[in-house]
């Protein structure tokens, strides 16, 4: 066996929820980790598979610099990101909406002029509304989009809702899903082409379990 092939494939995992869920995903053919709360990187058991653990929206820097050749991640972060990925796989889990929100008592069929639209997504609410033709001005912010319209930044919101129970408690209210959000398997392309054999090993596990969930 070579060095290379020795050593572990490298795939980022964004902290927080989806890496509970991708973690659990992988127990299902023998991949196991030992994550302390301060842990950045982590190898399975059998030391196939490093991950490295990074912020949600620096996975694709991490992945497109070839750090980590392998990464897991919403559809929304590869959208904001300019970088090109082989898209390997969706998975089932994880999956959420892009939705556009407002005040609950502001009515969307009164608004007469540009659109000022308060959200983490820039990139994207950009292209939706332009796609339409509708002049917006985006404002870009980091923390809790909902406190926008609860304090007149803008009347509207776009962000990722998954039960809408924090919008309700802000008082807010989806006028519209704009996108279905997936989880993705991505693949830096020149390390596919390094390590397709491996690669497509991985991924094949991936996709037998995901067959027999959806069987």
């Amino acid at each position: 066996m070579t060095a290379e092939a020795s050593e572990p494939l490298t795939l980022a995992l964004p902290k927080g929820r989806l890496m509970e869920q991708v973690l659990q995903f992988f127990e299902q053919f023998g991949f196991y980790f030992r994550i302390s709360r301060r842990s950045l990187t982590t190898t399975d058991s059998q030391g196939r598979l490093k991950l490295i653990l990074v912020k949600n929206t620096d996975l694709p820097v991490y992945v497109s610099h070839g750090i980590a050749g392998l990464g897991i991640c919403g559809t929304d972060v590869l959208y904001e990101s300019s970088a090109e990925f082989f898209e390997l796989h969706t998975f089932a889990f994880g999956s959420t909406r892009m939705c556009l929100a407002c005040r609950a008592d502001h009515e969307p069929g009164a608004d007469r002029r540009q659109l000022a639209v308060a959200t983490k997504f820039s990139r994207f609410t950009h292209d939706f509304f332009h796609a339409r033709g509708i002049p917006v001005q985006v404002i870009r912010l980091n923390g809790s989009v909902e406190l926008a319209p609860v304090l007149g930044l803008a009347p509207y919101i776009v962000d990722l809702v998954e039960t809408g129970t924090t919008l309700r408690a802000n008082n807010l209210k989806i006028t519209e899903d704009l996108a279905e959000i997936r989880v993705k398997l991505v693949c830096n392309p020149a390390y596919y082409k390094l390590h397709y054999r491996r690669v497509n090993e991985l991924l094949g596990a991936i996709q037998g379990v995901s067959n027999h969930e959806r069987a």
